[in-house]
C-alpha cells in the first residue's frame, strides 16, 4: 500500500477543503482559528512534512526552509505570497502556488464598501449615534464626500483593480489608473484613462491602492505623494500594508493634507490596537477581511488543496508563482 504524504496545515480550514487533503494525505494541523501556528511547531512540522498548506501569517523564510527534509510544495492560501520566500524555494525545487482570481469579486466589494463607508463617515457616524450624542438634525452634521460623478484613481489595474473600476461605472465616476503596463483592453471595455501617477494623486477625488506589495512598490506612497493629493481626496488600501508609508499617511490626515483614509490592510498584522492611525476620526480600520466571505474562503481553501495535491501527484498546479521551480 502506498505511504501517504505528510501535509502540514498551519490553521484550521474549512472542512471541504480539510476533506479532500485528508483523503489523499496524511494530516497534520495547529487547530487554532485566532492565534497563528508558533515558530517553534512550525519548524519541528516542516522537518516531516511533503506539504506546506499555509497563509500569509505565516514567514516561509530560508531559516525555515533549512529545516524541510523533503518539502515539495508550499500551497498559499491567499493571492499575495511576500511571506514566502520564493527564490529560497526555487532554489530547492520547491513549488510555491497561490490562489488569484477566486477572491476579485469578493475584495472589489470590500474596497468599494470600504470607499463608501469612509467617503461618507458611516462608521463615525454609528458610533456618534450609539454614544447618544445625537440630539437634533442639523444641515453640517458628519456630512461626507460624495461618491456619484467623482474621479477615481486606481493605482494598479489587475484583476480586482478592474473589478473596482466595473463599480465605479455604476456611480458614473471617471476613472483613472496607473500601471506597471498600459491596458488598452481595459481602456477599451471599461472606460478607464491611463496616467502616470503623479498626476493620478493630484486629480483623482478618491485612491484605491491595489497593486501588489513587492520591493519596488514599498512606501509607494509616501510623504511627497501624498502632498500631491486634493485635501478632500480619501485614499483606501485593500492590498498590502507597507505600500502606503503609516507614518507620512498619519501626518497627512492629522495635519489635514486629505481628507480621509479606509485601511485594511496594515505593515504589521494585526495592528496595534495603540497604532496612531486608529487614534484618528477621519479612517476606517478593518481587520484584513478583503476576501471574507463565506463562499470566497471555501473556494480559496479548495484551490489551495487542489494546487498541494497536484504538486505531490507530479502534476504542475494551476497557480504557480515561479514556473522555473517545475523544472527543477
Amino acid at each position: 500500500m502506498p505511504v501517504k504524504p505528510n501535509v502540514y496545515i498551519t490553521r484550521k480550514i474549512p472542512e471541504p477543503a480539510l476533506a479532500r487533503l485528508r483523503e489523499a494525505c496524511d494530516i497534520s494541523m495547529w487547530e487554532e482559528e485566532d492565534i497563528p501556528v508558533p515558530r517553534e511547531i512550525l519548524e519541528r512540522e516542516i522537518t516531516k512534512a511533503d506539504g506546506l498548506f499555509c497563509l500569509l501569517t505565516e514567514t516561509i523564510d530560508e531559516a525555515l526552509l533549512e529545516k524541510a527534509e523533503k518539502l515539495r510544495v508550499i500551497s498559499q492560501m491567499a493571492v499575495g505570497y511576500n511571506n514566502i520566500d520564493v527564490h529560497a524555494a526555487s532554489r530547492r525545487g520547491i513549488v510555491v502556488t497561490h490562489t488569484p482570481g477566486v477572491l476579485t469579486e469578493t475584495t472589489a466589494d470590500l474596497t468599494f464598501a470600504l470607499l463608501l463607508a469612509t467617503a461618507r463617515r458611516l462608521v463615525e457616524a454609528e458610533h456618534f449615534l450609539r454614544r447618544g450624542e445625537w440630539k437634533t438634525w442639523s444641515p453640517m452634521l458628519l456630512t461626507g464626500r460624495d461618491v456619484f460623478g467623482a474621479t477615481l484613481g486606481i493605482i494598479g489595474l489587475g484583476r480586482i483593480g478592474e473589478a473596482v473600476a466595473r463599480r465605479a461605472k455604476g456611480f458614473d465616476m471617471k476613472v483613472l489608473y496607473y500601471n506597471r503596463n498600459r491596458k488598452p483592453e481595459a481602456e477599451k471595455s471599461l472606460g478607464v484613462i491611463y496616467t502616470d501617477l503623479d498626476s493620478l494623486l493630484q486629480e483623482s477625488d478618491f485612491v484605491c491602492v491595489l497593486t501588489p506589495y513587492t520591493p519596488q512598490t514599498r512606501d509607494l506612497i509616501g510623504e511627497r505623494e501624498l502632498a500631491l493629493m486634493k485635501d478632500t481626496a480619501v485614499l483606501i488600501n485593500t492590498a498590502r500594508g507597507g505600500i502606503v508609508n503609516e507614518a507620512a499617511l498619519y501626518s497627512a490626515l492629522k495635519n489635514g493634507r486629505i481628507w480621509a483614509a479606509g485601511l485594511d490592510v496594515f505593515e504589521q498584522e494585526p495592528v496595534s490596537p495603540d497604532h496612531p492611525l486608529l487614534s484618528l476620526p477621519n479612517v476606517v480600520a478593518l481587520p484584513h477581511i478583503g476576501s471574507a466571505s463565506v463562499q470566497t474562503r471555501i473556494k480559496m481553501a479548495m484551490m489551495a488543496a487542489n494546487h498541494l495535491l497536484q504538486a505531490l501527484r507530479g502534476q504542475v498546479p494551476d497557480y504557480v508563482v515561479h514556473p522555473d521551480a517545475i523544472k527543477k
